[in-house]
């Protein structure tokens, strides 16, 4: 009996200590299971929780600062107007109404009665000068909002000034066609806080810049960034996931009257690779994929097939309105020291009008778009979007860059290249050779890299295709300028204009000849070329131009430019493909926007089972 006591006795305690065992494994993954988002659902908001993701962490929570997109802004701030995602009209949003003058040259617009900050401050006709006059305005400052309103040769600005609280003036220097599309959300201008960021403005750090330039950078405390969107910033993990909670002092409100955004919390997750993308959206972890960027066409045709099973839907919007090119460093300026931001040997390549025309022959964009697109993509040859009303097709004179080896090849003969058995020299016997940089993590990208590879191999030309990071990807083009060519998107939508930044030679996003910016160590010997000087002569007509039939002519002829001179390379363009949740209600799904998401604060997470 004894001995059946103690047998008992060990069962048990054997059955205590595995139990304890489980209880302090559990406890021990609990650091780790809390990385999960689904635990940052409240029993009280469970379904008011959107998760989303992104391939890189944001660069900036500066406005002023941002070269990216996706970015913060997008859920954080909003413009005097906004722009409508399916229309393109332009819309109410901080500013309620506006009148234009007779002469095209004056514009008031009225506020919105009791706006406030998400720090409860009102915001006012003081804010929306401060933003225009003080930072879009400032020449210290290297904000890419700068083109979207700069006036005439001049580069003039609108003049705004505060006629009451709830009062703004903006006066012109000439009629400017694009003023009111530049105001415009979710990418426009977005209105910053006066009383937070303007003693920035009159400080400097040791590095001789505005304190301004400094702030609000990722290192700051997410909490501490004071907006005036649907969203405010809750917290921020690199390289994991930035959570946003809905702003308590957002104006709008619903036909009900409920105020807006419905959903709760929004968990923006960093995934640096898309095929994860897709398997944690397969499992239901995200809420949403392409929204930012369209889906890849095969995930179009597996996510298809899995809709009913999967609870989700998937939208064709149409053509995307953003652009995909390569563009070769053309930039002929030296550092402070006189070091020369591209090799000599390669400049001269990359300058060379008939060297660029032959890259643009031997890149195969219809086997692009039928093995890498599926045939959903649309070759581009425009720098214009589809949608736009000015977009210039081939058939109405615009010029096309066929696939073509033998028109290639003999291009580069005709420059004074020569061949070496089958290796590309120039006429100095250097082998052609450069690498060709995109951002890692997109598929797309990746897999067209690797075609451009194979293509270019095919006339001689050695390519190193190196995928980087995002961000590592925008310093180099956009402040080092150490690079050779570059493969990257850029957003697009109705008013060529709003692409300014990119095309003008004087803009922060003008990547292929960047001049010096704001804020950048000096750089010496810069020059436009000619043709960047007639298109930024056409930009200015076009802007100032008010005619809808003279504006369309103009605009043409920049098109034509930009293809006659190749100063990037036009490649297939996506379709504006998304998947979402069918418990997400509320999305207006279009190609328009550069993101699905523009109408944020309507959407509403249906509870399961409804």
């Amino acid at each position: 009996m004894s001995q059946l006591l103690r047998w008992i006795d060990v069962q048990w305690i054997n059955r205590f200590r595995q139990r304890s065992l489980l209880f302090l494994m559990l406890i021990l993954l609990l650091p780790l299971t809390s990385c999960q988002p689904t635990l940052y659902k409240t029993q009280t908001a469970q379904q008011s929780q959107l998760i989303l993701s992104t391939l890189s962490d944001p660069n900036t929570f500066n406005f002023a600062n941002k070269n990216t997109f996706p970015n913060i802004f997008l859920f954080t701030y909003e413009c005097l107007t906004t722009e409508n995602g399916v229309t393109g009209e332009i819309e109410p949003a901080l500013a309620e109404s506006w009148q234009v003058s007779k002469d095209n040259k004056r514009v008031v617009f009225k506020l919105r009665p009791n706006l406030k900050w998400s720090d409860g401050q009102p915001l006012t006709a003081d804010d929306i000068v401060f933003t225009y006059r003080d930072i879009v305005a400032n020449p210290a400052i290297p904000t890419d909002a700068k083109e979207s309103i700069q006036i005439g040769e001049a580069k003039a600005y609108p003049q705004p000034r505060k006629l009451d609280d709830l009062t703004v003036e903006f006066l012109l220097p000439e009629p400017f066609a694009p003023f009111l599309r530049a105001t415009a959300g979710p990418d426009g201008i977005a209105i910053q806080p006066k009383h937070i960021l303007a003693e920035t403005l009159t400080t400097k750090g040791a590095d001789g810049n505005l304190t301004f330039l400094s702030t609000w950078g990722t290192n700051a405390d997410p909490q501490k960034v004071v907006v005036n969107g649907p969203y405010q910033m809750e917290s921020y993990v690199a390289g994991q996931r930035l959570v946003f909670r809905r702003n308590p002092y957002y104006w709008r409100k619903d036909a009900q009257g409920n105020p807006l955004p419905h959903v709760e919390r929004i968990i923006w997750q960093f995934i640096e690779n898309t095929d994860t993308q897709l398997l944690r959206f397969r499992s239901g972890e995200l809420d949403v994929m392409g929204d930012a960027r369209p889906l890849r066409p095969e995930y179009y045709s597996l996510l298809k097939r899995e809709e009913a099973r999967g609870n989700f839907q998937v939208y064709n919007g149409g053509p995307w309105s953003g652009v995909l090119y390569l563009t070769f460093n053309l930039n002929k300026a030296t550092n402070q020291d006189g070091k020369p931001f591209v090799d000599p040997i390669k400049q001269r390549w990359f300058s060379n009008l008939a060297f660029r025309q032959a890259i643009a022959h031997a890149i195969d964009r219809p086997k692009i778009n039928t093995n890498i697109f599926r045939g959903l993509g649309i070759v581009l040859n425009s720098p214009i979007s589809v949608q736009s009303p000015y977009f210039l097709k081939p058939e109405q004179g615009l010029k096309t860059y066929d696939y073509n080896l033998d028109k290639a090849k003999q291009l580069l003969l005709g420059a004074g290249f020569r061949y070496q058995q089958t290796q590309l020299l120039d006429a100095d016997g250097n082998p052609v050779r450069f690498t060709l940089l995109t951002n890692s993590g997109n598929k797309v990208r990746e897999a067209i890299g690797a075609q451009v590879k194979e293509d270019l191999s095919k006339i001689g030309i050695q390519v190193d295709f190196t995928p980087l990071n995002f961000n590592v990807l925008v310093e180099k083009t956009s402040s080092s300028r150490e690079w050779d060519a570059h493969m990257i998107g850029f957003t697009g939508g109705i008013e060529p204009h709003s692409a300014a930044n990119l095309w003008l030679s004087s803009g922060a996003s003008h990547s292929f000849n960047l001049k010096q910016q704001p804020g950048q160590p000096p750089i010496q010997g810069w020059q436009p070329y000619e043709f960047e000087t007639e298109i930024d002569r056409l930009m200015i007509a076009g802007a100032r131009e008010l005619d809808e039939a003279k504006r369309k002519q103009v605009y043409a002829q920049y098109q034509q430019v930009v293809q006659e001179n190749l100063p990037v390379i036009f490649l297939v363009n996506d379709r504006a493909l998304m998947a979402a949740r069918n418990t997400l209600k509320g999305l207006q799904y279009s190609g328009l926007p550069s993101w699905g998401l523009w109408n944020i604060q309507d959407l509403k997470m249906q509870e399961k089972g409804k």
